[in-house]
C-alpha cells in the first residue's frame, strides 16, 4: 500500500463530507420552513459512499483477487458513489430550487 493509493480515498471521502454538510444545512432549512425530512436522503447517500470507501480501503489492505472488470466491484467502486451523487442532486434540487426561482 503506497501513499498515492491511500490518497485516492480522499475523493470519495470529500464527496461523503459534502453530502453530510449539505444534509445538515438542509435539515436546518427544513426546520425553519417546516418541510418534510427529505434531508435524510443526503445521509442515505453518504452511507452509500461510506460503503464504497470501506470496500476500497479493505481492498487496499487485503488485495482482494478481483479484476477491474468484475461487475460487483464496478458497482461497489464506481456505482455506489454515482448513485449517491445522483441522490444528492435530486434532494438538493428539492430543497434548494427556490434559490434559483428568486428574482429581484
Amino acid at each position: 500500500m503506497d501513499f498515492a493509493t491511500l490518497l485516492s480515498l480522499l475523493e470519495p471521502i470529500s464527496i461523503m463530507v459534502a453530502l453530510i454538510v449539505v444534509g445538515r444545512l438542509s435539515r436546518q432549512l427544513g426546520e425553519q420552513t417546516n418541510a418534510k425530512p427529505f434531508y435524510l436522503g443526503f445521509y442515505a447517500a453518504a452511507i452509500l459512499v461510506l460503503i464504497s470507501i470501506a470496500a476500497q480501503f479493505l481492498d487496499l489492505i487485503f488485495h482482494f483477487p478481483h479484476t477491474d472488470s468484475g461487475v460487483l466491484w464496478i458497482i461497489v467502486d464506481d456505482g455506489l458513489p454515482a448513485i449517491a451523487v445522483t441522490i444528492g442532486v435530486i434532494f438538493a434540487w428539492r430543497y434548494w430550487s427556490w434559490l434559483l426561482a428568486e428574482r429581484d
